[in-house]
């Protein structure tokens, strides 16, 4: 089975909203056993991404900290960063990036996020194209 990409089109071009989705998505992740890397365009995005896993959800837990190279302890950590996705951590990816992420092939799952804004889904539009170029299977969810 080739790599799988699900894109999540938001309602809302709201950052808190997108954020909230975010941080309910890599959760879902978490709890389903699964650990990802989660892809940003900065090192300031993941930093606040990072404080806001923290804080989204009073009583939840889900370890994970800021990627800068080295790779964790526990492989069950949710990684963060600008920096290109290290070997172990390509099953998932959650792209919050204006990038297209590695394609390593079987049974890997790229999530993309995009909200309402016209510049999001321009962006979402040409990597789903390169994407359907890959002969990856697309999933589309409009919430």
């Amino acid at each position: 089975m080739p790599a799988e990409v699900i894109f999540y089109v938001l309602a809302s071009h709201s950052v808190q909203q997108s954020q909230a989705f975010v941080c309910k998505l890599i959760e879902k992740i978490y709890r389903s056993g699964h650990f990802c890397y989660v892809l940003t365009d900065s090192a300031q995005q993941a930093e606040q991404l990072d404080k806001l896993l923290w804080t989204f959800r009073a009583g939840s837990f889900i370890p994970h900290q800021l990627f800068s190279g080295v790779l964790p302890g526990y492989n069950g950590t949710i990684l963060i960063g600008s920096e290109p996705v290290p070997e172990g951590w390509l099953s998932v990816i959650v792209n919050l990036s204006m990038a297209y992420p590695p394609v390593q092939g079987s049974g890997q799952r790229i999530v993309e996020i995009l909200d309402s804004s016209e510049a999001s889904k321009q962006a979402g539009r040409e990597r789903y194209r390169h994407y359907q170029q890959l002969g990856l299977e697309i999933t589309t969810h409009k919430l």
